[in-house]
């Protein structure tokens, strides 16, 4: 970090304002949370209605089964229906399931540990090495699930477009140990990115030494739309099946954002040997999803259109909470040279990189005064952020007011984090 200007008196000066303010805000008392990309009730209050669905007598599906009995593995079709076009798969390509996504790439991990995928030539579990290719900075949960099952994971840096396609293919194409990549392709988890035609394109397309190599396509934010430019990313099934990888991508999706985070539906899409040999595996855990719940959501939101009518309502709340941590950080840090932020058109998050380092102290000096937020390292694999820079902001879960008392009480934390390190050096 280079800071342009300010004599060393200056710097000293400024050092201090922030540790004046900084020791007035561990007197306050604060508990705010940032950790976590949590619906505030507010939002949550939007889908109340689904509490009263799909009521005593109305619990028959479109063709006439009763949604409380066993079966149906595939979820409700009326309910499929509605989000393959949000998802951009087929709606007989597309399961409904659970409640979590996030459980859903947790079987498909599973199941490729100990069942072999179609096109591969072995199950993972009797490979020598397994590994992932993770796009940085990412999302935790997706290095968390790599840990569990000691999955390698290999960092590949985001670029404005998405993953930097020319690391990616050169690695898939060299290392038949690497398996999959995880993308979040819409607004991503936490640069707020989307991936570009180009990139999908490429991922399609690109050779790969492993013959069961996968795309794990979480599109978990493909209607969380912050502005009116509604970005669309291209279809992934429908290019890996024009560059002849039918099986390459497995798509993710859920209601978790959209109505009740903690009772909504989880969703998978692939091609239909990928589908068939999830079923296959399902089946011995499970007779059949919550049909009921996905029932009620058939009921609440009818439609496609409905759930982009629902998401314009969770957009009024969500949008002024962003708009504000970005008219906070410009009073707070801009100018500076301390940090830079990322300006998220959708999604959930925004990033705050500390440059020159010194995120992990950011956030150990904001717990202390009562401000909690992910730790430093989390958007990388292992929890280790080779440059200490990169800090993940929620800021859909507290009240305005107390947003912008958290956010407000970060940004004193990074400017004296940063003053002290441009001091030191």
């Amino acid at each position: 970090m280079t800071i342009t200007g300010p004599t060393t008196g200056d710097l000293r000066e400024q050092r201090d304002r922030a540790r004046r303010e900084y020791d007035e805000l561990l007197t306050r008392g604060l508990s705010f949370n940032l950790t976590r990309g949590k619906p505030s009730t507010a939002q949550l209050d939007l889908s109340q209605e689904l509490l009263e669905l799909p009521g005593a007598e109305g619990h028959t599906a479109a063709d006439g089964s009763d949604c409380r009995n066993y079966g149906g593995l595939h979820g409700l079709p009326e309910l499929r229906e509605i989000f393959a076009e949000l998802l951009q798969v087929p709606a007989g390509q597309l399961l409904a399931a659970g409640n979590s996504s996030l459980e859903l790439m947790h079987d498909c991990l599973v199941h490729a540990m100990l069942g072999r995928l179609p096109g591969g030539q072995a199950r993972w579990t009797d490979e020598e090495r397994v590994a992932f290719l993770c796009p940085v900075p990412g999302y935790d949960r997706h290095f968390a699930l790599c840990e569990r099952f000691g999955i390698e994971m290999i960092s590949v840096p985001m670029t404005d477009e998405g993953p930097d396609m020319d690391a990616v293919e050169r690695l898939v194409a060299e290392d038949p140990a690497i398996k999959g990549i995880w993308c979040v392709p819409k607004y991503s988890n936490p640069t707020g990115v989307s991936y570009s035609d180009r990139v999908v394109e490429r991922l399609a397309a690109m050779p790969a030494a492993a013959p069961d190599f996968r795309i794990f396509w979480d599109n978990a934010y493909a209607v969380h739309h912050l502005t009116d430019e509604e970005v669309e990313v291209a279809d992934v099934l429908a290019a890996c099946a024009e560059h002849g990888h039918p099986d390459r991508a497995f798509v993710f999706g859920s209601t978790s954002k959209i109505t009740f985070a903690g009772a909504g539906v989880g969703f998978f899409g692939s091609s239909p040997a990928n589908v068939d040999w999830l079923l296959a595996h399902s089946s011995k855990r499970s007779i059949g999803p919550d049909k009921v719940n996905q029932l009620r959501h058939v009921r609440f939101l009818r439609d496609a259109e409905g759930v982009r009518a629902h998401m314009r309502r969770q957009r009024a709340l969500l949008q002024p909470k962003f708009e504000a941590v970005q008219r906070i950080l410009d009073k707070e840090l801009g100018g500076t040279g301390l940090a830079r932020w990322t300006e998220p058109e959708g999604g959930y998050f925004i990033t705050l990189d500390i440059l020159g380092g010194g995120a992990a102290d950011v956030v150990r000096l904001a717990a202390q005064a009562g401000i909690a937020l992910t730790p430093a390292g989390a958007p990388y694999p292992y929890g280790k952020d080779p440059r200490d820079e990169t800090i993940r902001i929620a800021p859909s879960y507290p009240s305005p007011q107390d947003l912008e008392e958290a956010v407000t009480g970060l940004a004193i934390c990074a400017r004296l984090v940063g003053y002290e390190r441009a001091l030191a050096r």
